[in-house]
């Protein structure tokens, strides 16, 4: 058998040492450096976790302002033109330019979360035989999220350009 002579050899070893075989321990000094390792990697997991939790919520917010802009973009689409006035001065009509709304997120009570859409329609001069006009629509979302005790705003934009029918 091979692992006699081992085994033979490691207790002698121990008992040159004093000790017996049963008295094999960790010392004072391995047990504080592995639960020291153990808790930085508990640390990072838990701080990875907080992490990925405000990126998701800040995700949320920022899809629910991106579907508010388009909606109030979509009303821009679905606007008056008024054609009585002269061809080269076709205006979109019946467009708010500043509007508030709540962000589509699932909410508890009364912890809503309130946007704000700034319209601007450009109108941009095309010279050719019919004198129509384009109107470039663009809408800034402005949204407030709370990030680690401050409230700080963020915009989403969306632009299109229009013409008459």
């Amino acid at each position: 058998m091979t692992h006699r002579p081992k085994r033979r050899l490691v207790e002698r070893v121990l008992a040159k040492r004093g000790r017996s075989q049963h008295a094999c321990a960790f010392t004072l000094a391995e047990v504080l450096i592995s639960l020291a390792i153990a808790a930085m990697i508990f640390a990072g997991v838990i701080t990875a976790y907080v992490q990925s939790s405000y990126r998701a919520e800040w995700t949320g917010y920022s899809l629910a302002a991106q579907s508010l802009a388009v909606q109030q973009l979509e009303q821009a689409r679905a606007a008056d033109w008024d054609i009585n006035t002269s061809p080269e001065k076709n205006e979109i009509t019946n467009v708010p330019t500043i509007t508030s709304a709540i962000l589509d997120l699932p909410v508890t009570g009364t912890n809503v979360v309130w946007a704000t859409n700034y319209t601007t329609i450009t109108s941009i001069p095309i010279t050719n035989t019919i004198g129509a006009s384009v109107y470039m629509v663009r809408v800034d979302t402005a949204w407030p999220f709370l990030w680690r005790g401050l409230k700080r705003y963020y915009t989403n934009t969306v632009a299109d350009f229009f013409a008459p029918d």
